[in-house]
């Protein structure tokens, strides 16, 4: 019999340990809603419509929870999420004006105070902030940029959630997966993360080289639609589609996420008439058929 060298039974566990960690199943995608998808049903009929549909995994909206806290309260509106078995993946903040310099900046801060500590009530860990911008900038105003994230991320912080940052197409401040990123590493701050949406990413000044330059772990949470076959220029909230209608590359983009280790929810948002005013169950059925199929074969699901 031989024996085994004293580097071979040294270097043997280690060996094992990694074949464990690959046979280990990787943690997979799941298909969540953005309630401005179902946005004329409400906070309580488009929950209880996506939940028939087998949707669990849901995105709330400040006006919709707005709209609800007219006449119920906030434990209301988690019973609505627990009773239906859904959870609350990310809420939509709704300020602007927290990235850029603005003489209205100190408004937005108290609304993000105020929106933080609302959606923690309810129960939700993550929220995000766009980053709707219309003025002209210059070289010198992004030298604000991280101090003002990392403000932001401290008040998140107070209000133990984690806050994300959407690049939007048409911001004349941030409307890039490049620059956002540059601009949240800067940041440093455990509390704040990009995140990324299809639409704005193909539809704007992205390429999809952009998307290796992604740090593995670094995107927090997708928004995932698809772009109709028409020229860009004619492209805005209301062309959105649902994911595999459309001509984006979405399974080599899900794929290159799934590469640097995003494995979180994909939360469709669309803006269409015929979605947003359409029957939330009928919606949500039509979503998950099509969507799926373009998860299964990215491979993430």
């Amino acid at each position: 019999m031989n024996t085994l060298s004293r580097r071979a039974m040294l270097v043997t566990p280690v060996a094992l340990t990694g074949a464990v960690l690959d046979a280990a199943p990787k943690k997979k995608m799941t298909l969540a809603m953005h309630q401005n998808t179902s946005a004329a049903a409400g906070y309580r009929k488009s929950l209880e419509g996506w939940s028939r549909a087998g949707i669990k995994d849901v995105e709330i909206t400040n006006n919709l929870l707005d709209d609800f806290l007219k006449t119920e309260d906030l434990p209301a509106a988690r019973r609505v999420l627990t009773d239906l078995g859904l959870t609350a993946v990310q809420g939509a903040t709704g300020v602007a004006g927290l990235w850029e310099p603005n003489p209205n900046r100190s408004a937005s801060i108290d609304n993000l105070k105020k929106r933080c500590e609302m959606f923690a009530t309810l129960g939700l860990k993550n929220v995000y902030a766009t980053t709707v911008a219309t003025r002209k900038f210059t070289e010198d105003d992004y030298k604000t940029c991280p101090a003002n994230m990392y403000e932001a991320g401290e008040i998140a912080k107070q209000y133990n959630v984690s806050l994300r940052i959407e690049f939007v197409r048409t911001s004349t401040f941030i409307s890039t997966l490049p620059t956002l990123a540059k601009m949240t590493r800067a940041a440093a701050h455990p509390n704040l993360s990009p995140m990324f949406d299809c639409y704005h990413f193909w539809s704007g000044l992205n390429k999809l080289e952009d998307l290796d330059s992604i740090q593995p772990g670094e995107i927090a949470h997708v928004h995932f639609q698809d772009v109709p076959d028409m020229p860009r220029e004619m492209l805005d909230l209301t062309t959105r589609v649902i994911p595999g209608d459309g001509v984006t590359p979405l399974t080599r983009i899900l794929k290159k996420l799934a590469e640097k280790g995003y494995a979180g929810p994909l939360s469709v948002e669309l803006f269409l008439p015929k979605f947003q005013q359409g029957d939330p169950f009928e919606v949500a059925r039509e979503i998950r058929q099509k969507a799926e199929v373009v998860m299964h074969h990215a491979g993430v699901m």
